[in-house]
């Protein structure tokens, strides 16, 4: 075997392997859209049945049963407020790390990146207290201040290392050129990591569009998301795997469809840096 038949042969296989992986990730979400479209009946048959006639029941009882856009607008609201505030406070975090490095940076890091092995139940009682104090039960005003605090150690993280693959002569050069601290950050350094950021704040609306725990206890039907809306389908009398999963597919899809639009940004973040 030549050389170059010995690296077409690597190619094909690497490509399957890729095909492959990416079959197994999709394969749940093909599953839930198409048992979806299943009745009752079908969607518990043994063995599971992908020859059936779809139907468009479970989306029609939703619709009856659930205000699905009330819902689905306090996760947008929620899960870009707590997105913009973590940007607002991470950004310039980042920045004084990353370019006005102490003896503490490392360890102020790590400090960050602890919390988020606090288990979430175990802070439960004093903040559903607080948030009982202040009169936010209920609110997105209580879930956006949560998002934000439980995200923002990884936000820190991902834009203090962008941050960090930046050169530094060229902030100098713009301070030589006469830019202001302001004219720095705007006009230089974010910019040039703008991938960066784009790939950031996709995690972050996904990490605050798939937080349960907390919307499950602080809200009640006002500020609920969609998350509620999911868990509000277990029953006592069981789950109702076809009603679950077409809910469950109406959850998915705004940010699945935002996250498609977004992977030329999300694949530049995350190369960012890679190549100097």
């Amino acid at each position: 075997m030549t050389l170059q038949q010995s690296r077409r042969l690597q190619s094909v296989l690497l490509g399957t392997l890729a095909w492959a992986i990416a079959i197994l990730i999709f394969f749940p979400i093909f599953w839930m859209v198409l048992t979806s479209f299943k009745t009752e009946i079908d969607a518990f048959a043994t063995p599971p049945q992908f020859i059936f006639t779809p139907t468009l029941e479970n989306y029609l009882h939703i619709n009856e049963r659930s205000d699905y856009f009330s819902f689905a607008w306090n996760s947008v609201v929620i899960s870009f407020s707590a997105t913009a505030l973590c940007l607002l406070i991470a950004v310039p975090a980042a920045y004084s790390m990353a370019f006005y490095e102490t003896q503490r940076t490392k360890g102020t890091l790590l400090w960050m990146l602890s919390t988020k092995m606090l288990p979430p139940v175990g802070v439960l009682m004093p903040i559903y207290l607080l948030a009982k104090s202040f009169g936010l039960l209920d609110t997105r005003i209580a879930l956006i201040v949560i998002y934000t605090l439980i995200n923002l150690p990884i936000v820190v993280w991902m834009i203090y290392t962008y941050f960090k693959d930046i050169p530094k002569d060229i902030l100098e050069a713009a301070r030589l050129d006469g830019a202001t601290l302001w004219q720095e950050m705007v006009r230089v350094l974010l910019p040039i990591a703008k991938g960066g950021l784009a790939s950031t704040v996709l995690l972050s609306l996904i990490l605050c569009w798939n937080e349960a725990f907390w919307s499950l206890n602080l809200t009640s039907s006002k500020a609920a998301p969609l998350t509620a809306l999911i868990a509000s389908y277990s029953s006592p009398e069981g789950l109702f795997w076809a009603k679950l999963s077409a809910v469950s597919t109406l959850a998915c899809a705004p940010i699945l469809i935002f996250g498609w639009i977004s992977q030329k940004q999300l694949v530049r973040g995350l190369s960012f840096g890679a190549v100097k």
